[in-house]
């Protein structure tokens, strides 16, 4: 398995209903402030603590940050660990969300000291 999988294939893979899951390793204000829904929020700092407790080796992991460095580099450790089917995505959040690929969910700026309204960045 490759250590990079692009926004389109796995966009290709969730329309299919192929079973995945997201791994944001971003940190915690960067995840509040966009996130793919249904992602599993990990600081890629806490990856090496929390990875056995909270994700299942067998499963296929799609590693994601804001631009897929972080990711890239947090691929490496799970596959050390045991787990074989983990990829980073490339171009990470922001080309998930900039090329209209998937759904991706922010909070508005001005609203995250007051209401935290939520923006669906998949209708811009």
């Amino acid at each position: 398995m490759d250590y990079e999988i692009t926004p389109e294939d796995v966009k290709t893979m969730f329309d299919r209903g192929v079973g995945f899951a997201f791994l944001d390793v971003r940190e915690p204000w960067e995840y509040q402030a966009a996130h793919i829904e249904g992602s599993t929020h990990i600081p890629m700092g806490d990856v090496p603590n929390r990875a056995h407790q909270e994700l299942d080796p067998d499963a296929h992991i799609v590693v994601v940050c804001h631009h897929g460095v972080r990711s890239l580099n947090v691929t490496n450790w799970p596959r050390q660990q045991g787990f074989e089917n983990v990829q980073s995505m490339r171009g990470g959040i922001d080309t998930w969300s900039r090329t209209g690929t998937g759904r991706c969910q922010r909070i508005e700026q001005s609203a995250l000291s007051s209401q935290h309204s939520v923006h669906d960045e998949s209708r811009d």
